[in-house]
């Protein structure tokens, strides 16, 4: 099993609908195992530009967090080439030791 991390803004859009919604959306559609999206408290990447989470901001990092198998994984993110604000995704090797959803899992 691999997870899949997609880093983002919350402010980030393609066409009328938040790049986070849209991704996490698409992992349903493509079948994927699970999805998970965090609101970082600080971050800053390749702009370096520092984002921290106000009340009244909404430009905070997101992080997307999938798990799955490889192969689905890397097409999966082939398939979010086209989304411009979409920053880093890493993939890792995970190993699940429990949980409800391990039994839904290949």
């Amino acid at each position: 099993m691999k997870l899949l991390r997609i880093y983002t803004d919350e402010s980030a859009y393609i066409g009328d609908r938040r790049v986070f919604e849209y991704v996490a959306s698409s992992a349903r559609d493509n079948g994927l195992a699970g999805v998970t999206v965090l609101e970082a408290l600080l971050g800053f990447g390749h702009s370096a530009q520092i984002r921290r989470r106000h009340v009244l901001e909404n430009d905070r990092a997101v992080v997307i967090e999938i798990a799955d198998t490889d192969a689905k994984l890397r097409a999966f993110a082939i398939s979010l080439e086209q989304v411009t604000d979409i920053g880093l995704m890493t993939l890792e090797a995970i190993e699940i030791v429990g949980g409800k959803s391990r039994r839904r899992l290949p």
